[in-house]
C-alpha cells in the first residue's frame, strides 16, 4: 500500500500502528511522528531529517541509509534496529534505547545522547565529535578507533568499555565510572 506523507502523519496522530510497513525512501522530513509505532518497519533510505520521533517505537526497524540528521528521537526505542549508513549528525537521542546496536563508523557529530542506553553497542570507528553522552549507560561499548574529540561523557557508566586507539582529545569524563575500561593506545 502506497501511503502519502499526510496519510502517514494522520495515522500517527490517530494512534494507528505502522508496524511492519514498507516506508522505504519515504519523505517524512519535518513531520510530527511523536510516539509512532514503527516496529519492524522498513524505513531504509527514508528522509526523516528534522522529524519529531520522540518516544517512537523503532524496535527492529530497518533504518539503513536513513537521513535522520537534526531529528528528535528523544526516548525512542531502537533496540534491534539496523542503522548502517544512517545520517545521525546533530540528532537528539536523549534517553533513547540503543542497546547493542551496530553503530560502527557512523557519524554522530554533535548528537545529544544524555541518559541514553547504549549498553553493548558497537561504536568502533564512529565519529562522535562534540557529542554529549552525560549520564549514559555505556557498559561494554566498543569505542575502538572512534573519534570522540570534545565529547562530553560526564557521569557516564563506562564499565568495561573499550577505547583502544580512540581519539579522546579534550573529552570530558568527569565523574564517569571507568572500572575495567580499556584505554590501550588511545589518544588523549
Amino acid at each position: 500500500m502506497d501511503l502519502t506523507r499526510d496519510a502517514i502523519v494522520k495515522m500517527i496522530e490517530n494512534g494507528e500502528s505502522l508496524e511492519g510497513f514498507d516506508l522505504k525512501d519515504a519523505d517524512l522530513s519535518y513531520s510530527n511522528l511523536k510516539n509512532g509505532n514503527f516496529q519492524n518497519a522498513d524505513l531504509s533510505g527514508a528522509h526523516l531529517q528534522n522529524a519529531n520521533l520522540e518516544g517512537a517505537n523503532l524496535k527492529n526497524a530497518n533504518l539503513d541509509g536513513a537521513f535522520l540528521f537534526g531529528s528528535n528521537l528523544k526516548d525512542a526505542d531502537l533496540e534491534g534496529a539496523t542503522v548502517q549508513g544512517a545520517k545521525l549528525q546533530d540528532t537528539n537521542l536523549e534517553g533513547a534505547v540503543l542497546k547493542g546496536l551496530n553503530l560502527r563508523g557512523l557519524s554522530l557529530f554533535g548528537a545529544q545522547m544524555d541518559g541514553a542506553n547504549l549498553e553493548g553497542a558497537d561504536l568502533s570507528c564512529a565519529k562522535l565529535k562534540r557529542a554529549t553522552l552525560v549520564n549514559c549507560n555505556l557498559k561494554g561499548v566498543n569505542f575502538s578507533k572512534a573519534h570522540l574529540q570534545r565529547a562530553v561523557l560526564r557521569k557516564a557508566d563506562l564499565t568495561n568499555a573499550v577505547f583502544s586507539e580512540a581519539n579522546l582529545k579534550y573529552v570530558d569524563m568527569d565523574g564517569a565510572k571507568t572500572e575495567g575500561a580499556d584505554f590501550t593506545d588511545s589518544i588523549r
